[in-house]
């Protein structure tokens, strides 16, 4: 018999053992001894291989019907109370409309699954991070981050990378434990980075908000990442025969036709890009291939320009001014002093018969021409530019030179994968999180936008037909019971042991 079973039955027994040891005779069992039981049984079970959905959902009506039927009932009244427990509880996870998300994010993992854009990630990320320690491992954690990101399911990830990167890093060397290391690691990551589906049926049960726990568990998953990084880093400095770097047939990268007629100008990128522009005529480029290798290496800068005009336009922003309702004391009689008018006064003369409501229906006199509306003043002046932008400004400027410095066609080649694969699912992700963390969208409207994303990111990667759309409805399928079944089965447990 294999360690591992002897392990497993050593602590099944242990836990009946440690059980039957503190429980009194039947006749004197409590709900709390009935709990205790519940709970060592249920381990038992799951250990012993019996799905957990059904062990929770049995065990939960078992021990209810023992329950009700301890309080003095009679045996088919508490099989009418369990029945009606279950119906219920069942009932009411039916009608959760945050559930209907899970569905719509499994289906939008499945289809960015099936555009083949996580192994151009992955290719892209390891010949871009060719020159750091253990750079098949730190790929392997950052596409799983990313992945997790875009999908939220688990079993997924670690499927799909166990497949793609584990071939890759027992074949540069890698120590077994490492390499299926940061796969597991990386892809339990979808449990914590949102759009998780385990946050959402988290959320569902305990009743939290499914927006705050997204907006709480974003930045301590990407924290987690970045540390099982920095170790992946460390462990392949210190030592190197863990993590093998790559040889130099592995960080070889093949050109495009438009990259090697391009780098016929020189291996430097934006000046090889000027020198093609400046003797087109003389060129073998076309100008549909010059366009497109205009807008790969200037693409960054404009994206910069863009998003620096944006913040100064915010940090720039005139301060509204907000009519209050209130005037100076030249226009208006101050509070006080019309309480105090207001207050009886023994040394005054009264007032005659009908005097008081003809003082009552007499107009306040106008405001002075000061209290005039808001409207009618000049628009506010834009404020100054702060410190910080031209700060933020000269950082960015700064790594734009070096990154255009460093910009060689074997590095363009790289840019031009990453392009393709890392940045559709950065849009995608930006598209479902940013509208649930700033309010735009419901976690179940943001997930419909996900799905959407789905289909048009397999679309343009010309992935999407009829088997993929079938196979990914499928497991769709399959994935969304399982989790739903246990949904129901953790509710009529925590029901049953309440």
């Amino acid at each position: 018999m294999r360690k591992e079973l002897y392990f497993g039955f050593s602590i099944m027994a242990a836990i009946v053992i440690g059980t039957l040891t503190y429980m009194p005779s039947f006749s004197d069992m409590t709900n709390g001894h009935l709990g205790l039981l519940m709970l060592s049984l249920v381990v038992v079970a799951i250990m012993m291989g019996f799905p957990t959905a059904f062990t929770l959902m049995g065990m939960g009506m078992i021990f209810a019907f023992f329950a009700y039927q301890s309080q003095g009932e009679g045996s088919a009244q508490a099989i009418q109370r369990t029945l009606d427990l279950m119906v219920q509880r069942t009932f009411a996870v039916m009608t959760n409309d945050v559930l209907i998300s899970i569905p719509l994010f499994v289906f939008m993992g499945y289809l960015v699954e099936r555009a083949n854009l996580i192994e151009k990630l992955f290719k892209s990320l390891h010949l871009s991070l060719a020159r750091v320690p253990a750079a098949l491992a730190v790929a392997t954690l950052v596409t799983c981050a990313i992945f997790a990101t875009a999908t939220g399911i688990v079993g997924a990830v670690v499927t799909l990378m166990g497949l793609l990167a584990l071939p890759s890093m027992l074949k540069a060397g890698y120590n077994v434990k490492l390499a299926a290391g940061a796969i597991t690691a990386g892809g339990c990551l979808g449990i914590l980075i949102p759009p998780s589906v385990m946050l959402i049926v988290y959320g569902a049960t305990a009743g939290v908000s499914v927006v705050k726990l997204y907006a709480g568990a974003f930045f301590p998953g990407i924290m987690l990442a970045g540390l099982y990084v920095a170790y992946v880093i460390i462990v392949g400095k210190l030592k190197p025969e863990m993590a093998p770097p790559l040889s130099a047939e592995d960080r070889k990268v093949e050109l495009a036709p438009a990259t090697k007629k391009l780098s016929e100008y020189g291996q430097s990128a934006l000046p090889a890009l000027l020198k093609a522009l400046k003797g087109r005529r003389a060129t073998n480029m076309t100008m549909g291939e010059l366009f497109k290798q205009f807008m790969v290496i200037i693409g960054p800068l404009i994206f910069f320009a863009i998003i620096m005009t944006l913040i100064h336009r915010v940090a720039t922003a005139p301060i509204e001014q907000v009519a209050t309702g209130f005037a100076s004391d030249g226009g208006m009689i101050s509070l006080e002093a019309a309480e105090e008018s207001n207050a009886p006064q023994a040394d005054s003369i009264a007032l005659p018969p009908g005097a008081e409501e003809d003082a009552k229906e007499k107009p306040v006199a106008a405001a002075p021409a000061e209290a005039a509306p808001l409207a009618d003043a000049e628009p506010a002046e834009r404020q100054p530019t702060p410190t910080w932008y031209w700060i933020l400004l000269g950082i960015g400027l700064a790594i734009g030179a070096v990154f255009y410095y460093a910009l060689s066609m074997v590095r363009l080649e790289v840019f031009k994968m990453l392009l393709g694969s890392f940045f559709p699912l950065a849009a995608l992700i930006l598209a479902v999180l940013g509208t649930i963390v700033f309010g735009l969208a419901t976690p179940t409207e943001a997930a419909a936008v996900g799905s959407m994303g789905g289909f048009l990111l397999a679309w343009a990667y010309k992935q999407l037909n009829m088997t993929v759309i079938r196979e990914s409805v499928y497991l769709t399928a399959k994935t969304s019971a399982m989790v739903c079944w246990l949904f129901v089965g953790s509710s009529i447990f925590s029901a049953a042991f309440a």
